[in-house]
């Protein structure tokens, strides 16, 4: 028989038929029975309007440019012709995006629904289905049977994904934040490795604060969170500090970290009510939560306040590592510091060691630095004074050093040379913006280069090489895909030039200038003339690209 299960789904997933027929828009067409100068897609144009015409100013007419195929109106003269006439051709156009629609799935998609208008009667439950910051706008036919036993092996693999919302013990930690006004609701999950900041008001009233749950410190930790979705390993909400804040906005911070204040009331007041929440979630590589802390701040409301003002913050952090700032996801950003770090004590190790300690090695902000210029341009007072490269400036730096004849050669140079590149160079420069230490592709040796420059004086007894200059040149190139390409370092050059100092006889001194640049090349390739193939994409994406689709 046949497979009717196999030609529904053909049917499902058909090319979506066009809304726009091309051939018939004309965008440039403004004036009404009359022909538009230079509109080649004007019907009112005669052929010998069409001869006097100079230039299409529309050349191409196309329909929904999220579709990944598409038709195509080309319009064009022909010159060569006498007189000139006009050209149309009807094209089948590829959608160059990485991103394009390729069938229609879901059909309900296609029409707009007219929405339920709220009244009296439904307002309640449009509320409850609507209201919160995130709800189920799945179509019924995607709802899965939450019923059926899992397959074997299921609670092996089981783990949070990126904006999954975080499961407690009866529902979900709650983050509170405004919804359709700037009223607090308490319907918004919080989404594992989401970090967010948020703000909302409370209605509040003194003579009710003690029954108030949201303004009451257990209501954001009485429940346990599971380590991972559909567990029974529970992870306890601590309390990592708590501050207490007067009504004149002063704030102290409690002894105790592990204080827990309830609101009372005293005096036409209520005091300890909860302001603000920051939780701090630590999680694993595995996609389990091990660890919970919250963060309060606590305060006091007078019998007139009708509502406050609460803030609400969640952060997340891998075990046993330490948070580094990027520069870019995946490439870099022009204006943000270039990424480096170098290899640690007792090399060599392998090289998957170096990289994995790399992030233990690197300098005190993980970045490439360079001489920063001080007020004096004293070379000696500016050592230990650095500059971070920023990616795509290019930059120059210098001080003057006073040479007498009392100064020893070996020293200085050794002076200078930390005044130039540091105390600690870095020995490799993180090729994207957002590269790993323990990616042992992503990182880019520095390339080390010297020139000396020889200078002939008659009145010097001995000589010795001392550096003048430091220049760091860095290579990047457009990489992955021609619709969104990202900035890569390929490649890091760091020449000193060194120059001949000779002795100076006594009570002679001189004065030369030190020198540190950067400078960025960028080596792309351009793009071909006339090239219609689709590009080969060779691309790194941040690991929530695709968020919410897996």
């Amino acid at each position: 028989p046949a497979d009717t299960r196999g030609a529904a789904q053909v049917g499902a997933y058909s090319a979506p038929a066009p809304v726009t027929d091309v051939a018939r828009l004309c965008v440039c067409d403004l004036l009404v029975a009359q022909c538009d100068v230079n509109c080649c897609c004007d019907p009112d144009c005669s052929p010998e309007e069409f001869s006097l015409f100079t230039a299409c100013s529309v050349p191409v007419v196309t329909g929904d440019s999220h579709l990944c195929r598409q038709k195509a109106a080309v319009y064009s003269l022909d010159v060569e012709a006498n007189p000139p006439e006009r050209i149309f051709q009807l094209t089948d156009q590829v959608n160059p995006s990485i991103f394009c629609i390729h069938a229609t799935n879901y059909k309900q998609a296609l029409h707009l629904r007219s929405p339920e208008m709220p009244t009296p009667e439904n307002f309640d439950g449009l509320l409850n289905e609507f209201g919160s910051a995130a709800f189920n706008a799945e179509p019924e036919s995607w709802n899965m049977d939450t019923d059926a036993p899992d397959p074997p092996g299921a609670n092996e693999t089981q783990r949070y994904e990126y904006g999954v919302p975080i499961q407690t013990e009866d529902a979900f930690l709650r983050l509170p934040s405004p919804v359709v006004s700037s009223w607090c609701s308490d319907a918004n999950p919080a989404g594992f490795l989401v970090n967010q900041a948020t703000k909302c008001i409370r209605s509040v009233s003194v003579e009710k604060c003690e029954s108030i749950q949201a303004l009451n410190m257990l209501f954001y930790i009485n429940s346990s969170i599971l380590a991972v979705p559909k567990s029974s390993q529970l992870v306890n909400i601590s309390v990592q500090s708590t501050v207490v804040q007067s009504l004149d906005g002063m704030r102290t911070s409690l002894k105790g970290a592990d204080v827990l204040r309830l609101p009372v009331i005293l005096d036409e007041l209520c005091l300890n009510v909860v302001l603000g929440v920051s939780y701090h979630i630590t999680y694993t590589d595995t996609g389990e939560i091990i660890e919970a802390a919250a963060a309060f701040v606590l305060g006091a409301i007078t019998k007139e306040a009708l509502s406050i003002q609460q803030s609400f913050q969640i952060s997340f952090a891998q075990v046993d590592t330490e948070p580094v700032p990027l520069s870019g996801n995946p490439g870099y950003v022009v204006g943000l510091p270039v990424r480096a770090g170098f290899s640690p004590p007792g090399y060599p190790f392998p090289t998957e060691c170096l990289f994995a300690a790399l992030a233990l090695s690197t300098n005190k902000h993980r970045q490439l630095s360079i001489l920063q210029s001080t007020p004096t341009q004293d070379c000696l007072a500016a050592q230990g004074a650095r500059a971070p490269v920023l990616f795509g400036y290019n930059m120059i730096s210098g001080c003057k050093l006073r040479i007498t004849a009392a100064m020893k050669c070996q020293p200085l140079a050794q002076t200078l040379l930390d005044v130039l590149k540091g105390q600690s160079f870095p020995e490799y420069v993180a090729s994207f913006g957002n590269s790993q230490a323990q990616d042992v592709r992503d990182w880019v040796p520095i390339t080390h280069l010297q020139i000396s420059e020889q200078r002939i004086s008659n009145t010097l007894q001995s000589s010795c090489q001392i550096p003048v200059s430091f220049g760091i040149e860095v290579k990047w190139t457009k990489y992955g895909s021609l619709v969104n390409p990202q900035a890569r370092i390929v490649n890091v050059t760091a020449t000193l030039t060194t120059t001949t100092l000779k002795q100076l006889p006594s009570g002679r001194e001189r004065t030369i200038p030190i020198t540190s640049s950067v400078v960025f090349t960028d080596i792309s390739s351009p793009a071909e003339p006339g090239y219609k193939a689709w590009p080969t994409i060779n691309i790194k994406l941040p690991f929530d690209f695709f968020y919410p689709f897996v």
